[in-house]
């Protein structure tokens, strides 16, 4: 078999439905499903048991571990020369495997990742969350560019040989998430392995869809974020301080404008730069009005939660004796 497709869940049954349903309409078939149910406490049994006849599906319950130990449980029942990690609240386009069969056949490729995108049904919060997270003008740009040993993939499109997996001792087990994915991509490269970016290769990501949930969300990233940059310092990159230099700025600018009005403009200014990319990106105005609102809430939770740790310590205690023993 070529995939076994990794999918770690916890009570999100009705995407697991909408994920299965879209893996049901690949034009490439060689592949399973392995759903691993990391204790939740609404199961999605029921779910997969609708797609048992049409898709080769695995599934497992186990107690909640978090996602990295939910994924390595996974692979180690899987068959595929591949594993295929994506989330639960991800859409995978009908030619996605064709796709990789394509990159895979053309170049010698031991690890892959590929981006994410919204979906044209996503409602508009989700497309202006997508825009937030991808985009050249927030954070889009952090991940990695499309250089072999610079690109770190992420385990919401991620495919490794799964002999690599098993060598690599699978994703560190720490009380870390997110950010697991993060190290295990450092940890392939240092030891020798080359990355690859399929561009092409996308899936549609839901992540998430309120205000209030994507700001926590972001927040434990730049968190995740800085402890990683002090456990690995090779890895940081200047450009890592954006969010937080914005937000700062951004404080800064807000009180200096009680003194001197102008000094409001540079924020303006990015909000229309912000406003008519997303509408030039979106085609619709509500979702640029939207992403105006999302890229202030990423920039400052992202910002914020990088300078957390600064003040308030290491809570998952990995900063001294690293991720992997």
């Amino acid at each position: 078999m070529k995939f076994s497709v990794i999918v770690p869940v916890f009570n999100r049954p009705d995407e697991v439905e909408e994920l299965l349903d879209s893996l049901k309409k690949q034009t490439f078939g060689d592949f399973e499903v392995v759903i691993v149910e990391d204790g939740s406490q609404i199961d999605c049994k029921k779910e997969v048991e609708k797609y048992s006849d049409s898709l080769k599906i695995k599934y497992f319950f186990k107690e909640n571990e978090k996602p990295a130990i939910a994924r390595n449980y996974g692979v180690e029942r899987a068959e595929g020369e591949f594993v295929v990690f994506v989330d639960s609240d991800c859409i995978i386009p009908a030619d996605y495997f064709e796709k990789v069969i394509t990159y895979l056949k053309n170049e010698d490729v031991e690890v892959y990742g590929g981006p994410d995108a919204a979906d044209p049904d996503f409602s508009n919060m989700q497309k202006a969350i997508s825009y937030s997270m991808t985009a050249f003008f927030t954070t889009g740009n952090i991940r990695g560019g499309e250089k072999v040993d610079k690109f770190y993939p992420r385990s919401f499109n991620l495919g490794v040989k799964k002999s690599v997996f098993d060598e690599m001792g699978g994703f560190p087990v720490t009380k870390m998430h997110p950010g697991e994915d993060m190290v295990f991509a450092i940890e392939l490269i240092k030891r020798g392995y080359k990355t690859k970016l399929f561009k092409n290769a996308f899936v549609y990501h839901k992540r998430r869809n309120t205000l209030k949930s994507f700001f926590k969300q972001v927040f434990k990233f730049g968190k995740t974020r800085f402890i990683i940059s002090k456990v690995y310092p090779d890895t940081f990159k200047v450009f890592y301080l954006a969010p937080t230099v914005f937000v700062l700025g951004v404080l800064g600018l807000i009180g200096l404008s009680f003194i001197w009005w102008f000094a409001f403009t540079p924020i303006v200014l990015y909000i229309l730069l912000l406003f008519f990319d997303s509408l030039f990106k979106n085609k619709k105005l509500s979702v640029a009005f939207l992403s105006i609102i999302t890229s202030f809430y990423q920039l400052f939770g992202y910002g914020l939660g990088f300078l957390q740790p600064i003040f308030k310590g290491d809570e998952f205690g990995v900063m001294k004796k690293g991720f992997y023993s």
